[in-house]
């Protein structure tokens, strides 16, 4: 319990200075940080897909975050000529390219043992076809995790991304550090009070199947305990005047805030147990080690990965139509 605590102590603080390093120097400390936890999570899934008898080229998986990065920065860069729909189009034409990458590589190098095995098990599968499903394989983690948290690198350059935000020109705080605390803090809140509400009140369980301590009434006490302890967040920024000035001027109202965080925060438990499904399917307990006491980066980053989307897509709808 002592190393788990440590870890989140050492995590949040990670987390603060780079929200300070955001909002007095520049966005991109934020970018690094997303970029640093995509790679491992890509890593973490790649040796999860492996352990599933999904083979998948672990170097192209972990590499890829770092060109869909790029890509994705070099967009928002043009994003008032290009549009934000084509800078996603170019990402997904990334992923594509990928594939054919890694299509072409896993044809013409050699087979490790163990797929050499898998392949032998399997007399009707081709070398064309074995090619195409390890391409397959790697280009979902491209997708997952990848480009689906690239979205908080999308919500990090929110203000970009159209030309209404002009309103809040002078403004001393930014509706993209607004929106990233809700996107941070909905996980941690979700997770936090389901695990003491089941603890406290146990009762059915929720998938025994996929994760056997996860209950009901933990799921429904996360749900509540977020939008509650979110609805005091949002009090809270009302009350400052540069914040209450943006809430206003936006349109964020209590009862919109409600809505999206209620939808995100079972979106977030959807993707708790994806990753719990993952892991079961895999016959692991953690997707890591490198967090003490947590396990990998994907075990802690594996609610966001569904809640990014959710967020940016519901604000973009809030500001933008």
């Amino acid at each position: 319990m002592k190393t788990r605590l440590l870890t989140s102590f050492v995590f949040l603080f990670i987390i603060i200075i780079t929200f300070i390093l955001k909002f007095y120097v520049s966005n991109f400390f934020f970018d690094a940080l997303i970029l640093l936890i995509l790679c491992f999570a890509s890593y973490e899934t790649s040796k999860i897909f492996t352990k599933m008898g999904k083979f998948n080229d672990k170097i192209i998986a972990t590499i890829f975050p770092c060109f869909a990065m790029l890509t994705l920065l070099l967009g928002i860069s043009y994003i008032e000529s290009i549009g934000l729909l084509f800078t996603l189009v170019i990402v997904v034409a990334s992923i594509v390219l990928f594939f054919a990458i890694e299509f072409f590589i896993s044809f013409f190098s050699p087979k490790t043992k163990i797929e050499i095995k898998a392949r032998k098990m399997d007399k009707y599968i081709t070398k064309s076809k074995y090619s195409f499903i390890k391409s397959l394989n790697t280009a979902v983690i491209f997708v997952y995790p990848t480009f689906l948290l690239l979205f908080l690198t999308l919500i990090n350059h929110f203000e970009e991304f159209s030309s209404s935000f002009e309103i809040l020109n002078g403004s001393t705080v930014t509706v993209s550090l607004i929106i990233l605390m809700f996107a941070f803090l909905i996980p941690i809140f979700t997770d936090t009070f389901a695990y003491v509400t089941g603890g406290l009140i146990g009762g059915k369980k929720l998938a025994p199947k996929i994760s056997p301590n996860k209950t009901i009434s933990g799921a429904v006490g996360g749900l509540l305990w977020c939008v509650l302890l979110s609805v005091v967040v949002y009090f809270i920024l009302n009350s400052i005047q540069s914040t209450s000035t943006i809430l206003n001027d936006l349109g964020i109202s209590l009862w919109k805030i409600i809505v999206i965080v209620g939808i995100s925060s079972i979106v977030s438990q959807i993707g708790d147990l994806f990753e719990s499904w993952l892991k079961r399917s895999a016959g692991v307990k953690d997707s890591g080690n490198l967090l003490p006491g947590h396990g990998g980066v994907l075990d802690r980053f594996d609610s966001y990965i569904f809640v990014a989307p959710i967020i940016f897509i519901s604000f973009s709808i809030l500001f933008l139509v």
